[in-house]
């Protein structure tokens, strides 16, 4: 059995890359396939670099009962082309930072999120801008079942 080694990309990775790790890594827990499906996350740019979950974020995770492991954010760097079988942005701008950084995507490693909530052409709106934290995350949860749903059933 092989492993599923996906990596979430956003902006800075202190708000919706980081929350759909964890958002992931709970529901990877909760359906037993620990062995089955790796999740990581990145950032598209280094302003963040080192920074951990941005706390409006973290509260709201929290309260939904998702754990927040030690995080701090780290560049998505080329060699997590090779690394992770599926990059998954946030919005289309991450989408194109993460085909500057990565090059072509021959294998067709790179999504966005939303198009595993059944609302392709939408995209996670970065709380950062938006202050909706709880919109973000009923995002990332959408997209975090249906990608779920799509990798284990594979």
């Amino acid at each position: 059995m092989t492993q599923t080694r996906i990596l979430f990309v956003c902006h800075g990775n202190i708000c919706r890359s980081a929350a759909a790790e964890m958002v992931m890594k709970k529901l990877i827990r909760e359906a037993g396939l620990e062995k089955r499906v790796l999740a990581a996350s990145a950032a598209a740019t280094t302003e963040e670099i080192g920074n951990d979950i941005y706390p409006p974020m973290k509260r709201v995770l929290l309260a939904h009962g998702v754990p927040c492991e030690p995080h701090a954010a780290r560049l998505l760097t080329r060699a997590d082309g090779k690394a992770y079988d599926l990059i998954v942005g946030m919005d289309a701008e991450n989408l194109r930072h993460m085909r500057r950084i990565l090059g072509a995507d021959a294998e067709g490693k790179l999504h966005l999120l939303m198009e595993y909530a059944d609302a392709p052409g939408s995209e996670v709106a970065d709380p950062w801008y938006t202050r909706d934290f709880e919109k973000a995350y009923a995002d990332v949860l959408a997209g975090c079942r249906g990608l779920l749903a799509a990798v284990a059933g594979a």
